[in-house]
């Protein structure tokens, strides 16, 4: 498994930002089980390749899973972004970031990178990724503007951001992504919603 590159920077530890985020959208660890055992459930239904495939992912590409849980989507990410492509696999549980690393040394996925964000901040460099998506997972974002916030900042400006409503009406979903000003809405499906960055205002 990669370590993380040289160039992400380490989180700050006692700063007011971090304090008020640390446990951020963080589920007790026996919820995080239960989604775990429910998500093995939902993807022997429904694999979980074919959505990948028409996102968009493609080799060579840098892909964020961001709020990547038990990691159901990481091995289809690392088939398709191939040896030249990097899967960053971001979430705040520690649990999450278990699993995907254990996952990571069982199957021999060497472009995974599993990281623990802390709070909003997810660690990673400015505009590294091609495509972030963020799946099954923003209905429970406590401060939506923030998080859209940090996924803007990573995401290269001419990058795609997946997202889905979760358990969430659509409408709530689209308000977030519009009200925040990072973001304009390139495509909806039923499933999910393409986005583009918008440029960053001084």
């Amino acid at each position: 498994m990669h370590q993380l590159h040289k160039d992400i920077p380490e989180p700050v530890p006692g700063t007011e930002t971090a304090r008020n985020t640390e446990q951020a959208d963080r589920m007790p660890d026996l919820y995080f089980r239960l989604m775990s055992l429910a998500f093995r459930v939902r993807d022997r239904i429904r694999p979980p390749g074919r959505l990948l495939v028409e996102i968009g992912i493609r080799e060579g590409m840098t892909v964020v899973d961001y709020g990547c849980g038990p990691g159901s989507y990481v091995k289809e990410a690392s088939g398709l972004v191939g040896a030249a492509g990097t899967v960053y696999a971001v979430d705040v549980h520690e649990l999450a970031v278990e699993a995907v690393s254990h996952r990571s040394r069982k199957e021999g996925l060497a472009n995974v990178i599993p990281i623990l964000a802390k709070g909003y901040d997810s660690g990673l460099p400015d505009a590294v990724a091609d495509l972030v998506y963020a799946l099954d997972m923003f209905h429970m974002v406590e401060n939506q503007k923030a998080f859209l916030a940090e996924l803007h900042r990573i995401t290269k400006p001419d990058g795609t951001l997946i997202l889905d409503d979760g358990h969430q009406p659509r409408e709530k979903t689209r308000r977030a992504l519009l009200d925040s000003g990072f973001w304009s809405i390139e495509e909806e499906t039923t499933d999910h919603l393409r986005c583009r960055p918008l440029a960053a205002v001084d």
